[in-house]
């Protein structure tokens, strides 16, 4: 068992050393600003949206999921997620 605990700390260990010691623990740092961040595509926004309709248990819960993520169209008929 202490093989699998060293195996973890080996792989933490170097996941942050791969990413420059910023961050803790191998958790991400934090975006500075919205202007670095990548768009998100239609095709990824339907991609989302489908595969969160496979996992929902009924349309009451998939719609709830969707609105939890911004995949749900605002009144502009735009997803926030997108904004």
């Amino acid at each position: 068992m202490s093989g699998s605990l060293e195996v973890r700390q080996f792989l933490l260990r170097y996941d942050g050393e791969a990413q420059g010691g910023s961050g803790l623990g191998g958790v991400p740092a934090q975006r500075a600003g919205h202007g670095e961040a990548p768009r998100i595509s239609d095709d990824q926004v339907r991609r989302a949206r489908l595969a969160v309709a496979r996992g929902a248990t009924d349309v009451d819960d998939c719609a709830e999921l969707l609105d939890m993520l911004g995949l749900k169209p605002d009144q502009d008929g735009q997803p926030p997620v997108q904004r």
